[in-house]
């Protein structure tokens, strides 16, 4: 669920604050967990264009059921566009903290914190130079069409070089409505709005995400999405992302 390709997306042109990916495709997260023992391994790629501009990155996680409601993950992307290299190292948890069975409704908790890059990297886009962090409250209930979730996110993105027109807090709210469509095959649309990092534009932008997820059994789920920004000014930024998860 969790992976941190974004963070190295097109250095300087999509630098995105601390949250990463959760339910992939989809930028929002559910309260979903793997179990106690449970594993998941992710690998994923992230193209984006903007304003003619293309970055394409790579990333890993790793996630472990350390007890039915709780998880631990770490994970890292790698830049494969110029300039090249690998984002912040990010870890973190997810804690669900509250499951009513009859109301098919939960709420979770995912503190992140990401590890800095070297002033170079973050010169040329690749992630934060000093320790970042936040924390995402998390709703998921089941529903007739499927699930609904729910994000609000407060974080803080650190940087070695102090730029006046990079916002540094960051908040962020989402909503996921995921339609099971067919035997194995889901259907879902993000929509979300958040702060703008860009100080220059307005305080907040926002962005839609249509994406399906294809699971041909219980090991094994296969993910696309694309994400449109949307009130960022006049740029405009397109990302497509796609992902395989391994649970075992």
């Amino acid at each position: 669920m969790f992976s941190l390709a974004r963070h190295a997306l097109l250095a300087g042109m999509l630098v995105l604050p601390i949250h990463a990916y959760a339910f992939h495709p989809l930028i929002t997260d559910d309260t979903g967990s793997q179990g106690a023992g449970g594993n998941q391994l992710e690998i994923g790629t992230d193209h984006g264009r903007s304003e003619g501009a293309t970055a394409r990155a790579v990333g890993v996680t790793y996630t472990r059921g350390i007890a039915d409601s709780l998880d631990l993950f770490i994970g890292a992307a790698y830049q494969t566009s110029v300039p090249n290299g690998w984002g912040n190292v990010g870890f973190g948890a997810k804690w669900r903290f509250h499951e009513d069975a009859a109301s098919r409704f939960s709420l979770a908790l995912k503190p992140e914190i990401l590890l800095p890059v070297s002033r170079a990297d973050e010169a040329d886009g690749l992630g934060n130079g000093k320790t970042s962090y936040g924390v995402t409250l998390i709703a998921s209930r089941e529903t007739g069409f499927g699930e609904l979730h729910f994000n609000a996110e407060l974080a803080r993105n650190n940087y070695k070089v102090d730029d006046p027109d990079v916002r540094k807090d960051f908040w962020r709210v989402s909503v996921a409505p995921v339609w099971a469509v067919a035997e194995g095959w889901k259907l879902a649309l993000d929509i979300g709005l958040q702060a703008n990092e860009d100080r220059s534009q307005d305080a907040t932008m926002g962005f839609v995400e249509l994406g399906v997820v294809y699971c041909p059994n219980d090991a094994v789920d296969l993910s696309l999405g694309v994400i449109r920004d949307l009130m960022d000014g006049p740029v405009e930024t397109t990302t497509a992302t796609a992902q395989a998860t391994w649970h075992f």
